[in-house]
């Protein structure tokens, strides 16, 4: 076997985090290797809804996505592309006033992220946004935040470290990692092999593996989301769209097709996934009440992916506590889109100068050591291979099934 190729770092895995981080380390100029056990931005990157937003997350996460904001702004810098990324707004809608006082509490608390939301009442979301839904009882509007194409945007990243001097390989299963006390050895099923002082850990669903072999088990487990995308319409919605307490979320882009997704599907087997039919029919009925102009348009494919999700829904991103040079980023419960690119500068921040410029604490991996301690370990789910389907299936009126 031929000697392993001597880097600085090795990324494990190819999405939006990992790819982020490579790109930032090849900008400062580390020898870097990132590996992808597919495709890069194939799995929950490239998959996803495509939300670039700020508004509704965490306050723990809002200084990374302040961060990830400014990377967003000037995107074709970075990657060479824009991406289909458009500050179109976000827009939050509240179907009760218990919803609605909820999003007034945020934009209270979140004052001084410089998202500098705008509330609307009944009367203002009407006029302001008429193919709103009579449920909606107002809303919450980030004006800056806005959608992209995962499709495009999360490959662009691993192509742009690759300009940047990384050196990229996909079809790059991890079959072997460890440590000899003074650097990684990481081989691949396809015979590469690697040494590195660092090691990013930024694989997604089955990070969990690779954390608990270095003594870091930690609570993840799988989730489906569930997607469809319609045929071309008339425009009508010029902003991406949630609703508080979660549900359905929705966005038209410039070809006139609006995505939407919510719920969860499930696997079928460790290499596919499904939306399943109820989360669809959920996400239909949702629909037509909060986007009327939906009303009778055709659904022309559905899709689902995998993510990993943590007890608490936050990352775990920073360094390992029981292996030096390890580090972790992972677990970002679906909302690691926008977030990514400054996830993955935090972590090439740390191997360049040995801290990030934002505090990582929130996102410690020990906050998992106490509650691990009395539960039992379970493995971390299996990548899913994005899939779509070709039904054409009919948004309808009401709330009765088609």
């Amino acid at each position: 076997m031929s000697q392993p190729v001597e880097v600085d770092a090795v990324v494990i895995g190819g999405g939006i985090v990992g790819a982020s981080a490579a790109l930032f380390l090849a900008l400062s100029g580390k020898r870097v290797a990132l590996l992808e056990r597919d495709f890069f931005g194939s799995h929950s990157s490239g998959v996803n809804y495509g939300g670039v937003r700020r508004q509704g997350r965490p306050l723990s996460q809002l200084p990374l996505s302040r961060r990830a904001h400014e990377i967003w702004g000037d995107l074709r810098a970075f990657i060479g592309t824009d991406g289909e990324y458009m500050r179109s707004g976000h827009l939050k809608l509240a179907r009760s006033d218990k919803d609605m006082a909820a999003l007034v509490a945020y934009e209270e608390a979140s004052r001084g992220f410089g998202m500098e939301l705008q509330l609307l009442d009944h009367a203002r979301l009407r006029a302001r946004f008429p193919w709103a839904g009579d449920v909606a009882v107002g809303a919450s509007l980030c004006a800056d935040d806005g959608h992209a194409n995962p499709r495009l945007v999360s490959p662009a990243f691993a192509v742009a470290a690759r300009r940047a001097g990384a050196q990229t390989f996909e079809q790059a299963h991890v079959s072997e990692v460890s440590h000899d006390g003074q650097t990684f050895l990481v081989r691949t099923a396809s015979g590469l092999s690697f040494r590195a002082p660092w090691l990013l850990n930024c694989a997604g669903a089955w990070a969990a593996q690779l954390a608990q072999q270095f003594g870091e088990p930690v609570p993840m487990r799988a989730g489906h989301p569930a997607m469809l995308v319609t045929e071309p319409l008339p425009m009508f919605m010029d902003v991406s769209t949630g609703v508080e307490g979660g549900g359905i979320y929705a966005r038209q882009v410039a070809r006139g097709n609006c995505v939407l997704g919510g719920g969860q599907g499930f696997a079928l087997d460790p290499a596919t996934a499904r939306p399943g039919q109820a989360a669809i029919l959920e996400i239909l009925r949702n629909a037509v009440e909060l986007y009327p102009p939906l009303a009778g348009a055709q659904a022309i494919r559905t899709w689902s992916g995998t993510e990993g999700y943590l007890p608490d829904r936050e990352p775990v991103l920073g360094a390992s506590s029981t292996q030096p040079g390890l580090l972790h980023g992972f677990g970002f419960a679906g909302s690691g889109f926008q977030i990514g690119p400054a996830a993955g500068e935090a972590l090439a921040q740390r191997v360049c100068v040995g801290a990030s410029n934002i505090d990582l604490t929130p996102f410690s991996i020990t906050r998992f050591q106490t509650h691990l301690q009395s539960q039992p370990h379970t493995s971390s789910p299996a990548i899913v291979v994005p899939s779509g389907t070709d039904n054409v299936i009919p948004l309808f009126r009401g709330r009765s099934n088609p």
